[in-house]
């Protein structure tokens, strides 16, 4: 080990946006030893942390009936310039055990502004019980962890000369962060938004939209799911006659996204075509369940099939790697030992010797895997 790794140990497994931010905490450590920079910072202000990324609750506003703004005052360490379009990990300490998941900022990145908030729009899933209490139970004055932004969901530079937003339902919150920003920088491009909604009344950020579209913004058209049905290939081509020729930026539920994907495929522009899955539907394919064993930490737990590899892991109380837990950054990979495991996205099964995902498999039977 060098001199520099010695340096840095009391921080090593510490994320940090630079290595001068590193040093930072590394050099606050040592000077605390034997108690952790926390034991002190602390005390002058929760968000301080030489160990994570801290936040605020500042407010929860209601958008509908069922989806929430909430805004978050970041701690020491946070940077505010993120792009359009990234995604957020937030961590919330309920019934004695922290609690992750990802979601898509709205607010507009910068550097200068002097409100030091960012902000997530989320909505209470039936079957998320996360995103339940961060609507419905979340208050300001609440400490949160957080995870710095991350997404490969963004806008190019210089932005291409016309622009799709095809979203539906929640998967609109990346692509209004996209549309605030350019408002705020003053970008201009042809840009044409397609969104589906249920119903009016679910309809997000709608006096935002209108606005958007009154000053020239965007083409706007909103498909009411519930009266209209569902948006097919042809009702893309009547909205938008050129679709093909546009760069494409696609956000919403996994069929809406299939259909999409199929359309683009079938038209031979797949390269056209941007997406972010960042919903985990379950129930969509039924896995059995079983007892998981986490081979090194010596322990099992029973689960059902609808629960993760990592909250099984998690409510076990092992130590388990994660990244977005929704299937798409690999931080969570870990080899199956024994048994098999069911995505449950698409239904596929993975058997043993075989590496897997943790945060989007659920197992099909007993299983053990390396963790």
């Amino acid at each position: 080990m060098g001199i520099r790794d010695r340096f840095e140990a009391p921080v090593s497994g510490i994320a940090a946006r630079s290595r001068a931010g590193q040093w930072v905490r590394a050099a606050v450590a040592r000077m605390t030893t034997p108690l952790l920079p926390d034991d002190y910072l602390h005390l002058a202000n929760p968000l301080w942390s030489a160990r994570e990324l801290r936040g605020r609750i500042e407010s929860v506003a209601r958008e509908t009936d069922d989806t929430a703004t909430i805004r978050i005052r970041p701690g020491w360490g946070f940077t505010f310039d993120y792009a359009p379009g990234q995604y957020i990990g937030i961590g919330v300490l309920v019934d004695g055990r922290w609690t992750w998941r990802s979601y898509s900022l709205t607010s507009v990145p910068d550097t200068t502004r002097t409100d030091g908030l960012v902000a997530i729009t989320v909505k209470a899933m039936p079957e998320g019980f996360l995103s339940s209490h961060l609507v419905n139970g979340l208050t300001p004055g609440t400490i949160v962890r957080l995870a710095a932004p991350q997404g490969e969901f963004v806008l190019p530079d210089p932005l291409p000369a016309k622009i799709l937003f095809a979203t539906a339902g929640s998967g609109l919150t990346p692509i209004i962060s996209m549309l605030r920003t350019m408002t705020h920088r003053r970008q201009r491009t042809d840009i044409t938004l397609i969104h589906s909604t249920p119903t009016p009344e679910s309809l997000l950020f709608a006096t935002e939209l209108d606005d958007l579209a009154a000053s020239g913004m965007i083409d706007l058209h909103i498909r009411h799911t519930r009266v209209d049905g569902k948006l097919t290939a042809a009702d893309l081509t009547t909205l938008c006659p050129d679709w093909t020729g546009r760069a494409t930026w696609a956000c919403g539920p996994s069929g809406f996204l299939d259909m999409l994907t199929g359309a683009f495929d079938s038209a031979g522009v797949t390269e056209n075509l941007h997406i972010e899955r960042f919903a985990l539907e379950r129930g969509a394919v039924g896995a059995q369940g079983g007892t998981v064993t986490f081979g090194r930490a010596g322990r099992s737990t029973e689960v059902d099939g609808a629960t993760t590899l990592l909250e099984a892991g998690e409510s076990a109380g092992v130590i388990m790697p994660f990244g977005c837990r929704m299937g798409i950054c690999q931080s969570c990979v870990v080899m199956l030992d024994k048994g098999c495991v069911r995505d449950l996205r698409s239904g596929a099964e993975h058997v043993e010797g075989e590496r897997i995902q943790t945060c989007v498999s659920a197992a099909a039977g007993d299983c053990t895997i390396d963790v």
